[in-house]
């Protein structure tokens, strides 16, 4: 039984693909963009880039320029094609996330997202779905220099929760993401939604399972136990 006074282990959260459903809207946005500038897109190209930074995806898998301020004017073109389309969409929590932070909250596991995504959309998804509460805080893609599958955005994530990075466990949905969890020191549970789970699987998650519905605070503090 897990002890509910004392923090035993500290929880990150990816966000998109693992608290929310977002990967169409995503991908519609690069598509939008590459039209509203005339350049092409490579096949594969949102396979190749997920769980990336826009500042890698753009020079290095789309190919469409090298220059540091181009790279970011359209990188955050992109994210407002992107919160465009969720005004007009919506945008849903994953089954069982609800559920799951409200099991870790009731029983004082602090948790903090690390992501890729801009901190904008990050706000905006909390006003949407009223998820901010869960969270002691979160590491953006602006508070990094290096992202994924460098461990540097979840290092900061453990330290917004005062913890060692063998006592967090990571959620992640990317190969990127579970390679910067291992990197890190940390657990990492793979969330199949997006990638297949032989990918998480090789990439080197501890455990991988098809959505967040399947996670519960026993099945976090398995994997600590040796």
């Amino acid at each position: 039984m897990v002890n509910s006074e004392v923090s035993l282990f500290g929880v990150i959260f990816d966000w998109d693909g693992v608290v929310i459903d977002s990967s169409v809207q995503h991908e519609r946005s690069w598509e939008k963009l590459a039209d509203e500038i005339g350049k092409p897109l490579p096949p594969d190209h949102f396979k190749k880039g997920f769980g990336k930074r826009n500042a890698v995806i753009i020079p290095e898998i789309l190919d469409w320029t090298d220059d540091f301020e181009e790279i970011e004017r359209l990188g955050h073109r992109k994210e407002e094609l992107y919160r465009d389309l969720v005004e007009s969409d919506g945008l849903k929590a994953l089954p069982g996330i609800r559920e799951l932070l409200e099991e870790l909250k009731g029983r004082k596991i602090p948790c903090v997202v690390g992501t890729s995504t801009e901190r904008e959309n990050l706000i905006m998804a909390f006003d949407i779905l009223n998820l901010d509460s869960y969270f002691l805080g979160s590491t953006c893609s602006e508070d990094v220099t290096r992202g994924k599958p460098h461990p540097e955005v979840f290092l900061k994530s453990a330290k917004i929760m005062d913890m060692a990075p063998r006592n967090c466990v990571v959620l992640e949905d990317s190969s990127h993401g579970i390679e910067a969890a291992r990197a890190a020191g940390m657990k990492a549970l793979g969330l199949a939604t997006t990638r297949p789970p032989g990918m998480l699987e090789q990439a080197g998650a501890h455990l991988v399972l098809a959505n967040p519905s399947e996670v519960n605070l026993a099945l976090l503090a398995s994997l600590f136990e040796d």
